[in-house]
């Protein structure tokens, strides 16, 4: 038997990234005052298959079943449409308010694995649901590019562009059309379908022939109202106040329908990391809310790929590693000291002591091998003597020096 293509485990020797990882973003919402929200991995159809949504996500690549009732059923491709169903249902909306929510969970895509991108993968998101002003779109960049920041990964860049409203990307998505039909068969074969179905999808097409034609494409800014041009300023002006690198990217459209106005990518130009660089982005959506059934207010999110951040930062060499486990490592001379070995790892544990115990029955040198190799910083040392005496050995294993400590004592001994 083997794991399903598009997919991975996580083994004993990886999960220590995650959980890092996870453990930082859960600090990082925290800090910023989000709360978490979990939703079903599986939602109704008509979730993210929506009447406005033609995106290649969507009308290409999710996984939809029936269940055994007959009910069409799709698996998650994106976190946001799922949230926003839960928050309106929920009732949790509440007029003048900015609610504030994050999610970490898997995201389910039918598309051709590749490094850092599967059928099966992990996003973390913010939702920033109530109001539309350019201070929390400002707020959101931010928080996406703290996240990434300070994991400590370098070369780290926001790429930022404008849509408009729904008018004025009805007006450049024509304008567009008109400007690509003459070329079309110069068009690769997925333009070619989206210069039908969506016509801004193909800004986003990574092929060299289809960027080539585009150079001389009609610009969107161009298509912009003064109130839009206005809003996207007051964005940037806050971004360069807090010193958020960021760069204009007139062909950044994201790769989902209900995107409207600021959009951002967080890029990260890593040698190794490939063409595709991003770790994640996101932007602003008017109509989603109410298109699942809400009022009529505004939002605006962003999701970052846990497997992107986690490549990104080997890549940079970044430590996985937490700065305080394993300080203590309890070693039994014999098996007839192994009960009283076990007995003091208790007590330590209990007493909120980062604490190991070897329960196999390897010889004493073999476990002194492993809290040297694993860097402990002491060694408890029990013996048939030391049970006689009531004492144990402590030995500081970076300095080699090593003590007779009673039993008794032995936190205040390590506290000290």
């Amino acid at each position: 038997m083997q794991k399903v293509k598009g997919t991975y485990d996580v083994l004993p020797n990886e999960s220590h990234k995650w959980l890092f990882l996870e453990k930082h973003i859960h600090m990082m919402m925290k800090k910023h005052q989000v709360d978490y929200v979990r939703t079903p991995v599986f939602e109704y159809f008509d979730v993210f298959h929506r009447q406005t949504e033609a995106s290649d996500m969507v009308t290409k690549e999710t996984y939809d079943f029936e269940d055994r009732s007959g009910r069409k059923m799709t698996l998650r491709p994106e976190g946001t449409a799922g949230v926003i169903r839960s928050i309106v249902e929920n009732k949790l909306i509440t007029p003048n308010q900015i609610l504030k929510t994050y999610y970490l969970g898997a995201n389910y895509r039918y598309e051709r694995p590749q490094k850092g991108r599967y059928r099966e993968f992990y996003q973390t998101g913010v939702e920033f649901i109530g109001e539309k002003n350019a201070l929390l779109d400002a707020e959101i960049i931010q928080i996406a590019y703290e996240i990434v920041h300070t994991l400590g990964i370098q070369e780290v860049v926001v790429k930022l562009n404008h849509l408009g409203n729904t008018d004025t990307r009805l007006k450049y998505q024509n304008a567009l059309k008109s400007f690509l039909v003459p070329l079309k068969d110069q068009l690769s074969e997925d333009s070619k379908m989206r210069l039908e179905s969506n016509p801004l999808r193909i800004l986003d097409s990574k092929v060299s022939s289809d960027q080539a034609i585009l150079i001389n494409a009609p610009v969107l800014k161009e298509f912009l109202t003064d109130t839009d041009q206005a809003y996207f300023k007051s964005v940037i002006k806050i971004l360069e106040q807090y010193h958020i690198p960021y760069e204009i990217d007139e062909k950044l459209v994201r790769g989902l329908d209900y995107y409207s106005h600021v959009v951002f990518e967080i890029q990260a130009n890593i040698d190794g990391f490939g063409s595709q660089n991003a770790l994640g982005g996101g932007g602003r959506y008017d109509d989603l809310v109410a298109e699942l059934g809400g009022p009529n207010v505004s939002g605006i999110g962003f999701a970052l790929g846990l497997e992107r951040l986690i490549i990104a930062a080997e890549l940079q060499g970044i430590s996985f590693e937490e700065d305080e486990l394993h300080h203590v490592a309890v070693l039994h001379m014999d098996h007839e000291s192994k009960n009283q070995a076990y007995h003091i790892y208790k007590k330590l544990l209990n007493e909120g002591i980062h604490v190991t115990f070897d329960f196999s029955n390897k010889a004493f040198k073999t476990q002194l091998k492993h809290a040297l190799f694993h860097q402990y910083a002491y060694a408890i040392i029990i013996g048939k003597d030391e049970i006689d005496t009531n004492t144990v050995q402590i030995k500081n294993l970076v300095t080699q020096t090593q003590e007779v400590v009673s039993m008794k004592d032995i936190m205040t001994y390590l506290n000290k």
